[in-house]
């Protein structure tokens, strides 16, 4: 297995993550092993388990006060995550990061950018790359978190753009490890594909 030492996030406490599936897809070994080395990485990880609708992710998130959401595909349901991203900015959590891991065709992953999810991670990331992708989205969260006023300062691009960047914070097209180096891999081969913030 891999080193986990990214930091978990801010010193008032680890960072909250909630690992789910969303729709129908019931594969879920590597969403298990992703909240194991979340939480072996100092995270809090809270685990819905398969089967999940967009209102109980979205009743999940608000209850759990989480940073950042990681959403498990194997089987197209990434499909309905844009759903999933306007009912967390109806609800006044936009800023909360989601995360998309699992089989995400190339020519899917702008889609997913552009309705707000903040980064999607490919078969062949490793636990390191993830533990610090996510370790930085759940740091960006905090600091865009409304607090109990529910204005929320990060809506999301309505129906805008998206420019990816790696979480290194310069740009750049193309797979990008967590670390923000390209490495001359082909966009959605494996590894961490480029997120926005």
């Amino acid at each position: 297995m891999d080193d986990h030492t990214a930091p978990a996030s801010a010193p008032d406490r680890p960072a909250r993550v909630l690992v789910t599936k969303i729709g129908l897809d019931g594969h879920d070994r590597g969403s298990r092993l992703v909240a194991r080395f979340l939480r072996d990485a100092g995270m809090e990880v809270i685990y819905t388990g398969p089967w999940q609708s967009i209102g109980a992710v979205c009743t999940a998130v608000s209850q759990e006060d989480v940073d950042v959401v990681g959403i498990s595909s194997l089987a197209g349901d990434h499909l309905i995550v844009p759903k999933l991203m306007a009912a967390l900015r109806d609800a006044g959590l936009g800023h909360v990061r989601v995360v998309v891991g699992g089989i995400i065709p190339e020519g899917e992953v702008d889609a997913l950018l552009a309705a707000g999810v903040s980064g999607v991670a490919h078969p062949g990331a490793t636990s390191a790359e993830i533990v610090e992708l996510v370790a930085a989205l759940a740091a960006e969260a905090r600091a865009a978190d409304p607090g109990p006023s529910g204005a929320d300062p990060d809506p999301g691009p309505p129906g805008g753009t998206a420019q990816p960047r790696p979480p290194g914070g310069t740009a750049d097209a193309g797979l990008s490890s967590a670390a923000g180096s390209s490495a001359g891999v082909p966009t959605g081969t494996a590894g961490i594909q480029a997120v926005r913030s």
